[in-house]
């Protein structure tokens, strides 16, 4: 086996040094995404539109509209449907805007550890 030269090592180094360098960036880029989506608004919505969920990109609920022809004192149980409805559709709303927002910063790469950062 032949002793690597000086050129050869160093070539090495500052390659791996690069990529460190742009994986910290990459890192940097996906903590100011996931500030951004605690302020970035989704809206999920069940029952042709009687029941909308607004909620931020971080999954907090800020506001829930629900149309007064929807609500039937004697069926209770179809309002909570919508409800639930509404709410996992505002989820799901959510977690597809960080992901477009994130692959727009991975190009798409599965980069362990990441799926729970958002």
């Amino acid at each position: 086996m032949k002793p690597l030269g000086k050129r050869n090592a160093g070539a090495g180094a500052g390659k791996m040094g690069g990529m460190l360098e742009q994986a910290q960036k990459m890192q940097q880029s996906l903590m100011e995404i996931q500030e951004k989506l605690g302020e970035e608004l989704v809206e999920g919505n069940a029952g042709n539109g009687a029941v909308k969920v607004v909620m931020t990109g971080k999954h907090e609920v800020k506001d829930i509209k629900v149309d007064p022809a929807a609500v039937d004192p004697d069926d209770l149980e179809m309002l909570e449907d919508m409800l639930v409805a509404a709410v996992n559709n505002a989820i799901e709303a959510a977690n597809q805007h960080a992901a477009e927002r994130m692959n727009a910063v991975t190009g798409g790469m599965q980069i362990p550890g990441l799926d729970g950062l958002f």
